[in-house]
């Protein structure tokens, strides 16, 4: 699928040509990747073959914007420093708030979203659900899954299903939630807001 193409099926529309130009001015590998239990994107740097962004495929447009642009912004620090002390520290969030600056107004977010997005600008984290006003508000705009439910407002103890395994809820951790793999016993830490459908 050719690069534009790919942000006019999942950005918001005028979010598109901003996002685009970004793609053209620093290229990379732009991946849309199925959804993951740890991550919503990353960004990598793998000495000669250039950089690569991946986005989950699942995210509603805006939350696909704001992880687009996270990811960005670790390219930038990377292009500008090469080396940085801490991945989400001064200069990371120095350079979301540079590529974030152009979107923030009501032609491209909602003002349901927009508020607590620039509330949580002031010091982004390393993730938007570190963030629960954003996370709340950028969550109401998904089309819940036929069946599904938000892993956060599942009871512990509950086995559900994720990405074709089964897993018993436990405790949350901040952003994530310690989960037990069924068949292996492992523990395994999921993302708290990912849709996951409850076991038979």
């Amino acid at each position: 699928m050719e690069e534009r193409t790919i942000f006019e099926k999942y950005l918001p529309g005028n979010a598109v040509a901003y996002c685009y130009d970004l793609w053209k001015k620093h290229p990379f590998l732009f991946v849309v990747s199925r959804p993951r239990k740890t991550k919503l994107g990353d960004f990598r740097a793998e000495p000669g073959k250039g950089f690569t962004i991946t986005v989950n495929n699942d995210l509603n447009p805006y939350a696909f914007l704001v992880t687009y642009l996270h990811e960005v912004a670790h390219l930038l620090v990377y292009q500008r420093y090469r080396r940085v002390g801490q991945p989400h520290g001064l200069a990371w969030q120095k350079a979301f708030r540079e590529v974030m600056q152009p979107v923030l107004h009501e032609a491209v977010f909602p003002a349901a979203i927009l508020t607590p997005l620039e509330d949580y600008l002031r010091n982004p984290a390393a993730s938007t659900g570190a963030h629960s006003r954003l996370t709340r508000a950028l969550r109401q705009l998904d089309d819940q899954p036929t069946g599904k439910q938000l892993l956060i407002e599942m009871p512990e103890g509950e086995t559900f299903r994720f990405l074709q395994k089964e897993y018993i809820r436990g405790m949350k951790r901040r952003t994530r939630v310690v989960c037990t793999e069924k068949i292996t016993g492992l523990k395994v830490s999921i993302w708290a807001h990912v849709w996951v459908e409850k076991a038979e």
